[in-house]
């Protein structure tokens, strides 16, 4: 069993994907930021264990951003997690997308669909405790002139927490 488990481990590793991925943590009225493991970006399991793995008595939230495509905003929660994915249309083609829409029991979008204009799904209100209302969140994400790192660092921003992560993602030698 274990040779398997690190086999599908380095799997995994092979389908890393470009972007980052990156823990908020609140505690004590200050914010902090972690990079989590590479490996998130491709699998949706590896982000939510180190998420939970982030004891805190404040909020803990995730950020992906793929491939430079979309991201993924992540909240553990004593009932399970919230997630919003800015673009439903990646599902077609991330699996860590396609995940997210699993999780949330939202249908795929066809073939179809993949010259729709990008639409988000999932928890809009993910951060509107922290100041980010659902429908600017909305908005952000249908915003096509902003890359997915331009998106999170404005809800970086408007969060609280815009120089901390913005710390994480320029320090080159986090990865």
């Amino acid at each position: 069993m274990a040779v398997q488990s690190v086999k599908a481990l380095a799997d995994v590793r092979e389908q890393a994907l470009p972007g980052y991925a990156v823990a908020a943590i609140r505690e004590d009225g200050h914010w902090r930021c972690t990079r989590l493991a590479h490996e998130a970006l491709a699998d949706l399991d590896v982000a939510i264990t180190e998420l939970r793995e982030l004891r805190s008595t404040g909020a803990v939230l995730g950020l992906l951003d793929v491939d430079d495509e979309f991201f993924v905003l992540l909240r553990p929660t004593p009932a399970g997690v919230s997630l919003m994915l800015s673009d439903a249309v990646a599902a077609l083609d991330y699996d860590v997308a396609a995940d997210v829409l699993d999780l949330l029991r939202i249908e795929h979008p066809c073939e179809d669909d993949l010259d729709a204009p990008p639409w988000p799904e999932g928890d809009l209100g993910i951060f509107a405790d922290l100041g980010l209302p659902p429908d600017e969140l909305e908005v952000l994400a249908a915003e096509v002139e902003l890359y997915p790192d331009e998106q999170l660092a404005s809800i970086g921003r408007r969060c609280g927490f815009g120089d901390a992560l913005a710390e994480v993602v320029n320090d080159t030698g986090a990865r």
